[in-house]
């Protein structure tokens, strides 16, 4: 099987981003975009969906975390969608519930090609850490789009914005994995009647 992993940068006049993607990893990362609790949820990511991950940003955070959280997701999609090429063999549906204390949070993906994002957490905090609660939705959107992936997160409890957030990042994480393994009973096929994804 061709290596699943590939590196992309992406430089605007907002954000700066190196960013490497492995998805036969084993969990290891490097993260650093200048926003610890985001930085945490990248690292959370990659352990628990055993991505090996780096990702280098220097974004316009005098401004806000927008354009450093939106732009990261727009090259982690583009990342996700460039490693899994083809798409031949893989089991392309991936569903998770990620339970955290009192939380319990559903991610469901299917990485179909064609882009949608489902998304319902109650978040009630504008923050946490220096991450805006709002720029979670946005970062989500980003990955979905760029990558051309269907995905939902629905919060089925929970009431910590941290553990909700953090809940969504490890859910999708793993449902992503699911997805991206392959399938034997394919036998190199895509899994679609038309013949491709």
């Amino acid at each position: 099987m061709a290596e699943r992993k590939v590196s992309l940068t992406r430089k605007t006049s907002e954000t700066d981003i190196n960013l490497s993607f492995n998805i036969d990893g084993t969990g290891v990362s490097e993260v650093d975009t200048g926003i610890g609790f985001f930085d945490h949820m990248l690292k959370s990511f990659a352990k628990h969906g055993f991505f090996d991950l780096n990702v280098s940003v220097k974004g316009d955070l005098e401004v806000d975390s927008h354009h450093t959280i939106e732009d990261t997701g727009i090259v982690l999609g583009q990342a996700i969608k460039e490693a899994l090429g083809d798409k031949k063999g893989i089991k392309r549906y991936g569903s998770f519930v990620m339970p955290m204390d009192e939380t319990l949070v559903l991610c469901s993906l299917d990485l179909s090609g064609r882009p949608y994002l489902g998304f319902d957490l109650n978040l009630t905090v504008p923050q946490v850490g220096a991450m805006d609660s709002e720029m979670v939705k946005e970062f989500f959107y980003a990955v979905s789009y760029s990558s051309g992936m269907n995905l939902f997160i629905k919060q089925l409890e929970g009431k910590n914005n941290h553990h909700i957030i953090e809940a969504s990042f490890k859910a999708f994480a793993n449902a992503l994995d699911e997805a991206t393994k392959i399938d034997p009973r394919l036998e190199g096929e895509i899994l679609s009647t038309k013949g491709t994804l």
